[in-house]
This record gives structure tokens, sequence and C-alpha cells, in this order.
């Protein structure tokens, strides 16, 4: 019995020993031709520097992540290769020239987790701790990039980042939709609460929890969600709503996890920079307009590109800077402002706008973060 016993024991270690080697070789082998990789990326590093040309080309990173998807027969994720890839495009820009990327801050906001599961963590980080300043950042050249929050699928549009992009010169080059989970965070009961702190535009996203927990009328807002879990935990008496990465770093319990309405809830947020994002195919473009001031002015804009068939994906509407009652109009459309369709559709509404701004062409996200 003894034997038998023995080799019931022995035999599957041997096993676990040859696979384990076999892991091993390929782990020296998968360590060999990255470093592989790297040389060819400090290559090109040396070619983009001598043009001129941008670090951050949102266009090859959406090249290089389609090919991933398309060569992955499995057993991994395709989620888990897409991020194995992303860090590994994050640890290549430092070794070109590290783009440096503001967001709305303190960390652990919800736009520090969108930047860094977008760009790694071995990119330089800014926070920031205004929408504003985001975009002035990024129009003076002090940052490469910003990430910056424009839409929820609770809350709506983000006004603050629609009123910068009125008033800043930029680009936007990217998009990225981050699948986000509040929590209502602090040290103390709910029964104990008597403050919640959250940047304005989380408390619709909650407005079932809130009402039902009766602290609809203790809501306050502030500049971003990292900036609330701070207040929160200096302030006796006060909650924040924020995520999981706040609550750590400022060192809050979770008093109810996952209070958002919608399970589904997403925020959008766009990069802005100086450079252009080439075509890939599968492009968006952003525009922003003011209807010139006669009846049927805006429905003859967005009759262009119905007539030109090209889809609209996104319409948001501010106050105007100029006139009472006129209104600068934010739109998506599907495709690239190089795009012959879209080119000649954007010229045909230019008189028909009192001011037109094409505010960029980016790769379209296909994946929530």
């Amino acid at each position: 019995m003894g034997a038998v016993a023995g080799r019931f024991v022995t035999e599957p270690n041997r096993q676990l020993d040859d696979v384990r080697r076999q892991i091993d070789a390929l782990d020296e082998q998968i360590v060999c031709l990255l470093n592989q990789r790297a040389g060819l990326v400090l290559d090109i590093g040396r070619l983009k520097a001598e043009a001129g040309i941008a670090t951050y080309r949102p266009d090859r990173e959406r090249e290089v992540l389609d090919r991933v998807k398309a060569g992955n027969t499995g057993p991994l994720a395709e989620r888990t290769l897409l991020a194995i890839y992303r860090e590994l495009m994050s640890g290549s820009f430092s070794l070109e020239k590290p783009p440096r990327i503001a967001y709305l801050g303190p960390a652990g906001s919800y736009s520090h987790v969108a930047a860094t599961r977008k760009f790694g963590a071995t990119v330089e980080y800014e926070p920031l701790r205004h929408i504003d300043a985001l975009f002035g950042e990024v129009e003076r050249e002090h940052v490469d990039l910003a990430v910056v929050p424009i839409e929820n699928t609770s809350g709506g549009g983000v006004v603050d980042s629609l009123d910068a992009f009125a008033r800043h010169d930029v680009k936007v080059c990217a998009e990225i939709y981050l699948a986000v989970h509040h929590h209502l965070l602090g040290n103390l009961k709910l029964e104990e609460v008597r403050r919640v702190y959250s940047k304005a535009e989380v408390f619709p996203q909650c407005l079932r929890f809130l009402t039902d927990c009766g602290l609809i009328d203790k809501t306050i807002g502030v500049a971003s969600t990292s900036a609330a879990a701070q207040q929160a935990a200096s302030e006796p008496g006060a909650a924040a709503i924020g995520n999981e990465l706040a609550a750590e770093l400022f060192g809050l319990g979770k008093i109810c996890d996952r209070i958002e309405d919608d399970p589904q809830n997403t925020t959008r947020f766009l990069v802005i920079g100086q450079s252009p994002a080439q075509p890939t195919g599968r492009d968006k473009t952003s525009l922003v307009f003011r209807a010139a001031d006669r009846p049927g002015a805006l429905v003859d804009v967005l009759d262009v590109f119905r007539q030109a068939q090209v889809n609209m994906t996104y319409i948001e509407s501010r106050p105007g800077r100029v006139k009472k009652w006129e209104y600068a109009f934010f739109i998506d459309v599907e495709g690239h402002a190089s795009d012959p369709v879209v080119e000649g559709a954007i010229e045909k509404i230019r008189p028909l706008c009192s001011e037109l701004r094409v505010l960029g062409s980016f790769p379209r996200a296909d994946e929530v973060l």
C-alpha cells in the first residue's frame, strides 16, 4: 500500500514539474521576444523624434489591439490579452518619450482609473483639480494629453467638458468607455451620514439609492469623486460616493457598495491633445457648431448628415457665449473627417452655421474598460 500510495503522491508531482519547466522555458522566450520588440520600439522612437511625430498614435494603438484580438485563439480571454498589451504599450512609451497625461484629480477619481486602464502604469500622470485646467494645460502644451469625462449613460453630458471645448483649441484623438460602479464610502454607519460629497454628475446616477436612504437632500457637489473621498476622510458625519481606488487611497470603508441605479452604468471619456489621429476605418468625428439664426437652421444641418447617410451617434447642446438664447451643438458622427462622404457633409453644413469647428477624428472604442 505504501508503494502504491507513494506512486500516487510522486507521479503527479513529476508531471507538475514537467509542465512547470515548459512554462519556465516559454517565459524565457517571452522575455527575450519582449526585449527584441523593445529594441524596435527604440528605433521607432528615434525615427519619430527625427520626423517630429507625436509619441502617442491612437490609430496605431487601434491597429495593434485589433491584431491581438484577431490572433487570439484562447484559452486566454480577449480582455486579458488586451490588458497585457495596453501595459506593454505603456512600457514602450517610456522607451520613446513618455507622454505626460493629465486627468481630473486628485488621485482616485474615475478619470484616474480611466487614464491608467487606457495608458498603463509607465507613463507620467498629472492630476488637476478642474476640467478647464485639463484643456488649458493641453492647449499650452504643458501636458501631451488629457483624459476628460464627456458623458454618462445615466447622467448625460458633462457640462464642464462641453463648455471647455468652446473656450480651448484642442483636438479629440481617442475615446474611452469605463464601466462605473459607485460606492458610498466613509468610516461611519449609514444612519450617521449627515453629508454626502461627490461630483455633481454622480448624484443622478444614484438617485434611487439616495432617495430611499433619505440622503437626497444631503448631497454636496465637489470638483471630483476623489476630492469627495478626501473630504469624507477628514470630516465627521461625511460620506462620499466614489470608487474602490479612492476608498483605498483615503482609508475609507464601503458603507454600501454598487449603489448606481443602472448596473450597466458607463462613462465615456475623451482623450484630448494637439495631434490628430489618422484614419483606421472605424472612426468617429466630433464637431461643435452654432446654427444660423433663422427658422429651421438646425434641422437643415442635421438633414445634411441624413442625406449623406452619415450616422450621428451623439448630440448635446449648451448655451452660447455670444448671444442670449443661442446654443452650441456638439455632435459625433461615424467616420473620419478625411473620409470623402464625411468631409463632403461638413463642407455642406459650413454655410448653414454661424460657427463650425471640427474637434477631431479618432478611433472608435470597441470595448468597455
